[in-house]
């Protein structure tokens, strides 16, 4: 039995990202926690360092968050298709938001947060909105960020990007193994570098190593040199059949270069591929 957190704000984007996890996980057994926090910064008056009385906060916070999480389980009943396997639970914190996912993840013994990200709304703006951004970057948990134009379609190729510089704990790999499995996907490991260089030894080994592990997956390893990663990574999904890209958090060098940026004008894979950003568990 998989344990799914799907945080959502209400909006579409969120939205989204449930209906992509319900059909993601159609096969599976899953509980589903839909979380809703109301940020205790958000609820201060005026510039006022004094926080709502008990009473207004229930009344204008807590009771219309709780009325639409119950809103958003009666879509999900009648807008997606119904599956036994899946148990649907509502959270409701009033709380710090990062506290408040740390918090289910560790007592729902949580495999996946699944998120929505920010469209051409957010062109100007970072890539990832602040919540999932700092999910990702502060929460040890797999997390899925799917953009609003994401949609489901059959997994036939993950890009993975890696420079080859860590020997990753297998066990941190086995989610995206478990994917590739399931889907009868491809693994399209990419290593881009800004100079046209040789790898060394231990990136050869590291290389190795991969190799070695998705050897009963159908997989190819590709090289591209490009000063800025994104580009590459552009291109790269512009030239293939590539539904997620997957990541290690722990490749910071990679990963905050792709993930984050203050422009995403010619970035289209940020608005309609998914990232599975993947964490070694503490």
């Amino acid at each position: 039995m998989k344990n799914i957190l799907l945080p959502t704000d209400f909006s579409e984007n969120s939205w989204n990202a449930i209906k992509y996890a319900v059909k993601f996980f159609e096969d599976d057994k899953c509980h589903f926690y839909l979380l809703h926090v109301n940020r205790v910064s958000d609820n201060y008056m005026n510039g006022s360092p004094y926080i709502v009385s008990d009473e207004v906060l229930e009344d204008v916070y807590i009771k219309p968050s709780k009325h639409q999480l119950r809103s958003f389980l009666k879509r999900i009943a009648t807008e997606l298709t119904p599956n036994i396997n899946h148990k649907f639970h509502t959270l409701f914190e009033y709380n710090f938001f990062i506290d408040s996912i740390r918090k289910h993840v560790e007592e729902k013994h949580i495999d996946l947060i699944v998120m929505g990200t920010k469209g051409s709304d957010g062109l100007r703006k970072i890539i990832m909105g602040s919540n999932t951004g700092d999910v990702i970057k502060k929460v040890k948990c797999n997390t899925l960020t799917v953009p609003e134009k994401a949609t489901l379609t059959n997994i036939k190729e993950i890009a993975f990007p890696s420079d080859f510089s860590l020997t990753y704990n297998f066990q941190i790999l086995q989610p995206l193994l478990d994917i590739l499995e399931h889907n009868k996907a491809s693994l399209r490991v990419l290593h881009i570098s800004k100079n046209k260089t040789s790898l060394n030894s231990e990136q050869l080994k590291n290389r190795e190593l991969l190799q070695d592990y998705f050897s009963n997956i159908e997989s190819s390893f590709h090289y591209l040199t490009n000063r800025k990663l994104e580009d590459a990574v552009q291109c790269f999904i512009d030239s293939r059949d590539i539904n997620m890209i997957c990541m290690v958090a722990k490749n910071l060098n990679y990963f905050q270069q792709i993930l984050f940026h203050s422009q995403i004008e010619e970035l289209s894979y940020h608005l309609k591929i998914p990232f599975l950003v993947l964490h070694e568990t503490p």
